[in-house]
């Protein structure tokens, strides 16, 4: 087939390309498949590179695996293969994995193109297509079957789970077949039962019985796995009792599932309710999971609720606990390589050695820095205790009694301790020392060498949080030399958690949260060029003279330099509008006025001008953030400024004439100080779940047909089956039916809104 010209998409994701060209399918049931290339691939090995190969699936089953190419993040494999494709299939999937000597091999991403994709082109498809991650939890296919009845008798109650049977399973083994059994939960006990060889369709027909245990009840889960002689289980599935939550999680996934756990967590953060919210996400994962090993490792609505609530609530922690190092790191700018492939030894040189250093002087002077760097990191953390947020405290607190009843075993020690350090030290405190930027720690980026350096703490600092587990294996080999100062580090951590715990009393006590930062806490601070309210003749750039300001939710004051102790200060209570200024006004760009309102009642203007517009934009939000609950806004200002007699602006002859121009409250930028707006939220889980209105219709009316085939079912007499998967579909029906209710409540809402609001004058901005 004649090939079309590859283009890129465009992006930086990383990317691929392939050559599809149909061979009479309907016919023949045939496709020539011809995997190309890839470019842009990510770095999975320590040497900056990987071992990219591409295997290729017919819905579940491996058809075909290309070779390995080593080293390259843009390998070309030039392969092709024509597959012989089931009539009726459903999609045709290529997984980039990096293949590993040791350990499993890590998947890059995947491309899945279904059959209706295939097909609306007999020319094929020759073109770059963007590779997406994988979610291991959603690999799996299939339905089971089950009757559940709990009874009650002296000793309690009962739950009877009798597990029918299963089709349509995904095949994990060469064989093109699985080895299924099920494994069913109720609380902290689990029953299985026995392993059907070589089938994607089995019947058990078998009957489980648990016993409930004290505590509150908890949800019967059961999972599909298939039986392994050599190696893991594989996972093929579970059954799971739905939600109007759960089902809001498969509608998002990837950046909208982060968004959506954000404002998620602002409104019940807003309402006092952070801790049952969390609780229930993290109960329902910690539920599902089998593997400790794999506790929140991957991206679903708890971990990312978690993340987000951190960053919500703990960010002044983070700062105070990791600030003094982090400055310490870009202001000393050390020469820091333990990775012998990474080592200048010229730079070295020129740096900090006499003569020709080694490899050993090197890694013996780069062990004493990071050692150096490291204890003040660790100490800050041990010692945070009372630092850090009641409410994380007691969100852990509910986390770790989770993991003790889901993993009571003695084997399963650690997990309660690497369930909170998993989003203690990988999710928050390590990502913050890689990135400092991206955690308000630092202004600027970094420069390589001290992003190299901060790399190397950064994963110090996760092999700790890791408690030690992987210390000596995998890739990262170098890293041995630090090993032994981890492993001191981790008892006083282990120590820490136990301690991060010990916490009495609830988030809700104080009532709804209404701000995220303490009112004194610093929200923003830096050098700006203030302008003096009367220059006294002076020139327009001589007018503005260099200070440094700090914010706060109760003050903005500044002074000649951090360190001065004599310091001005304007109370934010006064704050009356926070407005740009046009750059004609003093013939200078990123300007901003801060008008102000004395004891008094008499105005007052604050010139500030900012290095960029990004920094312009910065303050702006800070000051419209911090003075948001202040009464009696300016409805209008000018945003020139008054000069040889007149408004710049609208050139009115009268200071105290009426602004010109409209002002504004909306922030700039959004960042983890904003304060709570449950409107916002809403607005965005409602848009959400417009998205995903067709899905929801579309589940409701499977499960409906589904009754209707059960109802069927019952005449010829399956009743076993009938009464196997009611109640699993009452459950999916009724939580996608009250999402849909919503959304119709909310439709009628707003088309009554719209109706009051017709025949209003209303004015707005000149469109062109």
């Amino acid at each position: 087939m004649p090939s079309l010209p590859r283009s890129s998409l465009g992006t930086r994701a990383p990317s691929w390309s392939e050559s599809l060209g149909q061979g009479a399918m309907a016919k023949s049931s045939s496709l020539n498949v011809r995997v190309v290339e890839g470019r842009a691939l990510p770095a999975k090995d320590v040497s900056g590179s990987s071992d990219p190969y591409c295997i290729v699936k017919v819905d579940d089953e491996v058809v075909a695996r290309t070779a390995t190419i080593w080293r390259s993040l843009s390998p070309f494999w030039g392969e092709e293969y024509t597959v012989n494709l089931p009539l009726d299939f459903h999609h045709l999937s290529f997984y980039v994995l990096d293949e590993d000597t040791v350990g499993q091999d890590d998947i890059i991403g995947k491309i899945s193109l279904s059959r209706e994709a295939i097909t609306a082109d007999p020319r094929g498809i020759d073109s770059w297509i963007n590779l997406s991650r994988v979610d291991p939890d959603s690999e799996v296919q299939g339905e089971i079957c089950l009757s559940v009845q709990t009874l009650e008798d002296v000793r309690g109650r009962c739950l009877h789970c009798h597990v029918l049977q299963a089709r349509d399973l995904a095949p994990r083994d060469i064989s093109g077949t699985s080895d299924p059994f099920a494994r069913v939960f109720w609380g902290s006990q689990s029953l299985e039962t026995s392993t059907i060889k070589k089938t994607r369709f089995p019947h058990w027909d078998e009957v489980l019985e648990l016993r409930e245990m004290p505590g509150s009840p908890s949800p019967l889960r059961v999972e599909l796995w298939d039986w392994d002689m050599v190696g893991k289980n594989d996972f093929l599935g579970m059954e799971d009792a739905a939600s109007p939550l759960a089902v809001l999680e498969e509608l998002t996934s990837g950046d909208c599932r982060q968004e959506l756990a954000t404002k998620l967590v602002k409104l019940f953060l807003g309402q006092g309710l952070t801790g049952p919210f969390l609780d229930y996400l993290t109960r329902r994962e910690v539920a599902r999971t089998t593997d400790p090993n794999t506790l929140f490792r991957s991206n679903s609505l708890a971990s990312k609720s978690v993340e987000q609530f951190m960053k919500l609530v703990g960010m002044p922690y983070l700062h105070e606990v990791l600030r003094p190092v982090i400055n310490r790191v870009f202001e000393e700018r050390k020469y820091m390589e333990l990775d012998p492939c990474k080592m200048d030894l010229g730079r070295t040189r020129r740096i900090s050695f006499k003569g020709a250093p080694s490899e050993e002087h090197v890694r013996e002077a780069s062990l004493g820095l990071l050692t150096g760097y490291l204890g003040p990191i660790v100490d800050a953390i041990v010692g945070s205790v009372g630092r850090c947020p009641s409410a994380m405290r007691l969100a852990f607190k509910q986390l770790r009694q989770r993991v003790e009843e889901r993993f009571p075993q003695a084997e399963h020690e650690d997990v309660k301790y690497l369930a909170i350090s998993g989003f203690l030290f990988l999710r928050f405190f390590a990502p913050a020392i890689l990135s400092p930027k991206l955690f308000d720690l630092r202004d600027q980026h970094a420069d390589p060498q001290t992003s190299r350096s901060l790399l190397l703490l950064a994963k110090a600092v996760q092999s700790i949080g890791n408690l030690g587990q992987q210390l000596g294996q995998g890739k990262e080999l170098w890293m041995a030399p630090l090993h032994p100062f981890l492993l001191q580090s981790i008892s006083r951590v282990r120590d820490f958690l136990d301690q991060l715990v010990e916490v009495d009393g609830k988030e809700e006590a104080g009532g709804p949260a209404r701000a995220l930062v303490p009112p004194s806490m610093t929200v923003r601070e830096g050098y700006l060029l203030k302008r003096k309210e009367e220059p006294a003749g002076l020139a327009t750039r001589f007018a503005f003279k260099k200070r440094y300001f700090r914010l706060s939710g109760e003050m903005l004051s500044y002074s000649k330099s951090p360190e001065w102790q004599m310091r001005s200060s304007i109370p934010v209570s006064h704050i009356r509008a926070v407005e740009r200024v046009d750059e004609g006004a003093f013939q200078l760009p990123h300007v901003m006025q801060v008008v102000t309102q004395d004891g008094a009642g008499a105005p007052h203007t604050t010139y500030l001008q900012c290095k960029n517009v990004n920094e312009l934009n910065q303050w702006l939000s800070a000051l419209r953030k911090a003075s948001a609950p202040n009464p009696d806004k300016l409805a209008s200002c000018h945003p020139g400024a008054f000069r040889s007699g007149h408004w710049t602006c609208c050139l009115q002859a009268e200071r105290s004439a009426s602004g010109c121009s409209r002002t504004h409250s909306a922030v700039t930028l959004g960042d983890w100080s904003d304060p709570l707006d449950p409107d916002a939220e809403t607005q965005m889980v409602y848009r959400q779940l417009l998205l995903g209105r067709d899905r929801l219709r579309m589940k409701f009316l499977e499960d409906s047909n589904m009754d209707t085939t059960l109802e069927a079912a019952t005449e010829q007499g399956s009743s076993a089956m009938e009464g196997a998967c009611t109640d699993a579909l009452a459950r999916q029906r009724e939580a996608a039916a009250r999402l849909l209710k919503v959304l119709t409540d909310l439709d009628q809402a707003h088309e009554e809104f719209q109706q009051q609001e017709q025949g209003k004058v209303v004015s707005g901005p000149l469109r062109p």
